[in-house]
């Protein structure tokens, strides 16, 4: 079974470098990616959509034709009072608090927010879910539950930033009979 992983398209906190806010949209540019990755996208086979319940991965779905259920567990990392800041903007408001994160990028849960290791828990929760059904779904989802998917395949949440995700991309992880787990496809873009 294939688990087909598309990232949302450029977004207006993308463009500001900004840790990403739930409510943030597409930009012209983000629109025009999903609309190039769409014929690729429809070549694919999968019997199931699931989506991110933020605007952006919404907002994905819709521009390539898909309908799909809403699924929590597939949220971005939850940055929480780091949301709509750049790296810079926190260091300087949570000075304690980023030399925590630096210290302990995995286990750190950001104020407000959750860690990784938490985010991972959460997302590797549903792929072991769908792993065990034995269709190939897409997810329409954001580079760190992308990341996680791409961990997953080692079982490991340290690979974290071993890997990148590029907006309006697609990853394919294909989960053979026996349970082995392998990336098929990275970071395709039109």
């Amino acid at each position: 079974m294939d688990i087909i992983l598309v990232r949302h398209g450029e977004t207006e906190e993308n463009v500001l470098k900004n840790f990403s806010r739930k409510d943030t949209h597409l930009t012209n540019k983000g629109r025009k990616q999903i609309e190039k990755i769409r014929p690729f996208v429809e070549s694919l086979s999968f019997d199931k959509v699931y989506v991110s319940p933020l605007n952006r991965a919404i907002e994905t779905m819709e521009i390539l034709g898909l309908d799909g259920e809403v699924e929590e567990r597939i949220k971005e990392v939850d940055f929480g009072l780091f949301e709509g800041k750049t790296y810079e903007e926190i260091k300087q408001e949570f000075s304690e608090e980023t030399k925590m994160w630096a210290e302990d990028y995995i286990n750190y849960v950001t104020p407000e927010g959750e860690s990784v290791k938490l985010a991972y828990k959460r997302i590797t929760s549903f792929l072991e879910e769908i792993s065990k059904k034995d269709k190939d779904v897409l997810l329409v989802c954001h580079d760190g539950a992308i990341r996680i998917a791409l961990s997953w395949i080692f079982d490991n949440v340290e690979y974290f930033f071993k890997f990148k995700s590029e907006n309006g991309s697609v990853n394919i992880i294909t989960v053979n009979e026996d349970g082995f787990k392998y990336i098929s496809k990275m970071n395709y873009t039109v």
